[in-house]
């Protein structure tokens, strides 16, 4: 049953998160049309947001691990998938793991643009 509630929790959280980044979206679409602004604002924000409330989980008993799991992993996971990547480059730069932070970062860079290309290859073979 504990399974079910964090599950619960994260997919609550991710539901949330998610809502608000489709309404981020509607926000910024008519500011500038052909620029990303929503995309940057939510990557911007939810990277502070998961550093913030990372932080508190870790550092003091603000943030509880039900909280946690709803805030970080659900909200930010469902508003932005950068927000977890930020916060586990830095995690490990912060360990002193620079050989697996570099290649984190170049991985998920040259990594993410191989797999969409090659996907819209796929697609494209397919149709």
């Amino acid at each position: 049953m504990k399974q079910a509630g964090a599950l619960m929790l994260v997919g609550t959280g991710g539901f949330i998160g998610s809502v608000a980044r489709y309404l981020v979206g509607l926000l910024f679409a008519p500011l500038a049309p052909g620029f990303p602004f929503a995309t940057l604002t939510v990557n911007i924000v939810g990277s502070f947001l998961i550093g913030f409330l990372g932080e508190l989980a870790v550092s003091t008993t603000l943030v509880s691990p039900d909280a946690r799991l709803f805030l970080v992993t659900g909200f930010c996971g469902g508003f932005t998938t950068f927000s977890a990547y930020m916060f586990e480059h830095t995690a490990l730069l912060k360990d002193g793991q620079l050989l697996y932070a570099a290649i984190y970062l170049a991985g998920t860079v040259a990594g993410g643009f191989v797999a969409l290309y090659t996907g819209a290859l796929f697609a494209k073979l397919w149709t």
